[in-house]
């Protein structure tokens, strides 16, 4: 299905120079004996994981005290302790060159440009973290932002994170109702809000929102940050309220002040954006986080000081904290904030030319949209910097791999890399040293003992199955919050296989030690007993002209179940008959037969989350009269009422 030939290959040049290939060679003189190429040295990374992670630590240069110890209880999930006795500050690690050159670049559409040096950034961190200090924070309280993507915002959590209090964020888009659900089981001392923000070139007013987060949060202080309303106003009408420079006006720079941490101490707080219930805390430990994002971004991203890393991501996503990671190597961080296609589709690409980005990430659903609006950056934009591509949210196509080689650019590295908000990294990632075969991720990430499992708890290889991850690693979470007993962690990952992650994708294995994520478990679909992938049915049917996009689900019926597929039409287009049989025939032949829908019905939206993913389940249950019942985790929940009692379906 793949083809005889991968779509990229690394040139000898490239595989020697290659920062994982500099990795194993200090690695091979560390343990005295020689490990060559990736798959041994991923073999290695599992089979000694105190030896392997000693070596990131020591190899990405960490600041802090390592301790004597690296692993102890390695053998439990939950359970194991990575590095349990060092000590170190996840803002110090960041915050880790000096001088004029570029920390961050800042694009909020077309209505706002930034630029930060690292001095300019060592400076607003220092009279952030002495004004907190001044208000009373202290390590281990919650500082909780609504904010743009922007500079203030990585500042504000730098801050928060120099004195060891907990971080968490989400974007301004939220309805206050979303944003209580998530920050209203925290409880945060500090909430930072901006005072309007732009989305698709309209203004977007939040005063009224915020005063109703606010009545009900009832921080110590709420701190208005100024980005495209007016700062003063705002703060001044609500209860405890004042705007950053109010807030720092009392404060000259000086050298930021890092309070030493336990390598578990928490970090994040991430949330679950699922539509089942109130959304799930999830909380990422200082030293899990830092290592795991310094693993991947220099070893699986090549990554180097003074280099351009850019993701598309909003501060409710958790690729904000993975793209923010990219100041502990030194590189210059890309923010922008806004819609990927205001003024078009081409104001990511006009950003890279200009900026001159090394690494461009984005989502899955960005790429098709590219594709079916016909842009071709490959010939209408200077991207001569951009050595890799990155795609994650949902499964990237076929399709969308050969796009990327013939709209984007053709000499690059594609990484399709998944993992997930629950370990606030990957699982199967980027490799720049192998092939980039089409519709494949490169493989299992350095220290992840990634497998396939069948419902018998057997590992399989080109068939589809759980995803599960065999032992323990440093950035699983420390826990979930209110959650003393650890019932709901536990249940959320160890239910179905004993001592074992069960991440709930449903993947499988190539013939190249590729892998290949076929949608949610939860998500899959079961006519007549048979597991199936939905997007094995996205890549038949989105590569169509005639359809945008499509959400597919299990319907109860005559006691078994029956594929639903509902496809938004481009402009112009009705579904009738003849479309409908091309439909199943495309699926028929690129799929299977037991993957054809037995109703293809049209709508007019589909709901998605704040990330971007559809949301299969949220339909599923209003198909079957259910209750969604967090509507406000979606970015469109009005689209649900158009899955609402569809005479198609009784």
């Amino acid at each position: 299905m793949n083809g005889q030939n991968p779509l990229w290959t690394p040139t000898e040049e490239m595989v020697e120079n290659a920062v994982v290939t500099s990795f194993a060679g200090f690695c091979s003189e560390r343990v005295g004996k020689e490990i060559t190429g990736y798959d041994a040295l991923h073999a290695w990374s599992i089979e000694d994981r105190a030896d392997f992670w000693a070596a990131v630590w020591d190899f990405c240069g960490v600041k802090g005290k390592k301790g004597d110890t690296i692993l102890e209880d390695g053998d439990r999930m939950p359970g194991a302790r990575f590095f349990p006795g060092a000590t170190l500050n996840f803002a110090e690690n960041l915050l880790s060159r000096t001088g004029s050159d570029d920390a961050i670049v800042f694009r909020g559409e077309d209505k706002a440009r930034a630029r930060m040096s690292w001095d300019e950034l060592h400076a607003l961190v220092s009279r952030l973290q002495q004004a907190m200090r001044a208000m009373g924070l202290t390590k281990g309280d919650r500082v909780a932002a609504m904010m743009p993507n922007m500079p203030e915002t990585i500042a504000a959590m730098l801050a928060a994170t120099s004195i060891g209090a907990i971080w968490s964020s989400c974007s301004p888009d939220f309805g206050d109702k979303g944003v209580l659900d998530r920050f209203g089981q925290i409880e945060p001392k500090l909430f930072i809000a901006c005072d309007a923000y732009w989305y698709n070139g309209k203004y977007q007013d939040v005063s009224q929102k915020l005063g109703k987060v606010e009545a009900e949060l009832q921080p110590q202080k709420t701190l208005i940050v100024h980005y495209a309303g007016d700062a003063s106003a705002l703060a001044a009408s609500l209860a405890a309220a004042e705007t950053l420079d109010d807030f720092v006006e009392p404060f000259d720079a000086r050298a930021v002040e890092y309070e030493p941490l336990p390598f578990d101490h928490p970090l994040y707080i991430l949330f679950s954006s699922g539509t089942t219930g109130i959304p799930k805390c999830i909380v990422h430990s200082v030293g899990g986080t830092l290592l795991q994002h310094l693993k991947e971004q220099q070893l699986h991203f090549n990554l180097r000081s003074g280099e351009r890393l850019f993701y598309f991501t909003t501060c409710g996503w958790m690729m904000w904290n993975w793209l923010a990671s990219g100041l502990a190597t030194g590189a210059t961080i890309c923010l922008y904030d806004g819609s990927p296609f205001h003024p078009d589709g081409n104001v990511l690409f006009d950003y890279a030319a200009e900026e001159g980005f090394h690494v461009f990430g984005t989502s899955a659903k960005f790429i098709d949209a590219l594709r079916k609006e016909g842009l071709t950056p490959i010939s209408s934009h200077d991207l001569s910097a951009l050595r890799m591509v990155a795609s994650t949210g949902s499964p990237l196509s076929p399709d969308g791999f050969s796009f990327v080689y013939e709209g984007i650019k053709k000499d690059l590295h594609l990484a399709s890399i998944s993992g997930g908000t629950d370990i606030v990294s990957c699982f199967v990632c980027a490799i720049p040293v192998k092939p980039v075969w089409k519709g494949e991720i490169q493989g299992a990430g350095l220290g992840m003992a990634v497998d396939v499992w069948d419902d018998d708890g057997k590992s399989v290889i080109g068939e589809k199955g759980e995803l599960v991850c065999t032992r323990a690693f440093p950035c699983m979470p420390i826990k979930f919050w209110n959650d003393p007993d650890g019932a709901k962690y536990h249940s959320a990952y160890f239910e179905r296989f004993d001592n074992i992650w069960c991440h709930g994708d449903f993947a499988e294995w190539t013939e190249h030690g590729g892998m290949i994520i076929h949608g949610r478990s939860d998500a899959t679909l079961n006519p007549g007993g048979v597991r199936i992938g939905t997007a094995e049915i996205y890549n038949q049917v989105e590569q169509m002209d005639e359809i945008v996009e499509a959400i597919c689900i299990g319907q109860d019926w005559e006691d078994d179940v029956r594929v639903i597929l509902f496809v938004r039409l481009a402009d112009g287009v009705s579904l009738d008959d003849e479309l409908i049989t091309r439909v199943k025939a495309r699926i028929r032949t690129g799929a299977s037969p037991r993957h054809v829908p037995a109703k293809v019905i049209a709508v007019s939206d589909i709901p998605r989350t704040k990330s971007g993913k559809i949301t299969e389940l949220a339909v599923r249950d209003v198909v079957h009269g259910r209750a969604v019942k967090n509507q406000e985790a979606l970015a469109n929940p009005e689209a649900l009422s158009l899955f609402s009692g569809l005479n198609e379906l009784k």
